[in-house]
């Protein structure tokens, strides 16, 4: 079984946020595949569905960004889930708009999401799906600028950024992370 988490805050008021691209991924993911959101449980709402004959479980945790941990540690201790089949899509301000770095592992850098499900796992060798937003300006603070909407020149790059982290997460299970790496990261 593979799981996929994407990152985001819960409620309408955050749902078209920079911060909130990692839930937009496995939303669209979930719609290519016919894989309904209808399940809550380990403060997530969950979707499941089977690709190329693996169980994938869709996870969009409810606890806010800060605390996302406690959701991807109670699925990854529940399932017995090997780390590698553990996938974690999120936005990146340290990469250009856009832009997808899928890595095999790694540190949180500056996202607290992730900040969350390293310390809370203990570990940070799981793949993970970084998708740039770009940084934010000089006078802006970071919590306030992840928060933003995407600008009307943004959106056609994150539409085509969210189709590649989708096709990703596909070639990620299809063929591992290596093929994956080579064929999407731009």
């Amino acid at each position: 079984m593979y799981v996929v988490v994407g990152l985001g805050n819960p409620g309408d008021r955050y749902a078209a946020t920079k911060h909130n691209v990692g839930f937009v991924t496995v939303d669209y993911f979930a719609e290519q595949h016919g894989i309904k959101f209808n399940k809550i449980k380990h403060k997530a709402v969950i979707g499941e569905g089977t690709i190329a004959g693996e169980k994938i479980m869709l996870v969009k945790p409810q606890t806010y960004m800060n605390l996302s941990g406690e959701c991807v540690m109670d699925i990854v201790n529940f399932y017995k889930l090997p780390l590698e089949n553990l996938i974690v899509i999120y936005d990146d301000i340290d990469l250009p708009v856009g832009k997808v770095r899928i890595r095999p592992s790694g540190s949180s850098g500056t996202h607290n999401g992730m900040r969350s499900i390293i310390y809370l796992l203990n570990n940070q060798g799981f793949p993970r799906i970084r998708i740039g937003v770009g940084k934010q300006p000089e006078y802006m603070d970071l919590a306030d600028y992840v928060m933003t909407k995407f600008s009307k020149e943004e959106v056609p790059l994150m539409e085509e950024a969210v189709t590649k982290s989708a096709l990703a997460v596909e070639e990620i299970v299809h063929s591992g992370i290596n093929i994956a790496m080579n064929k999407y990261n731009s």
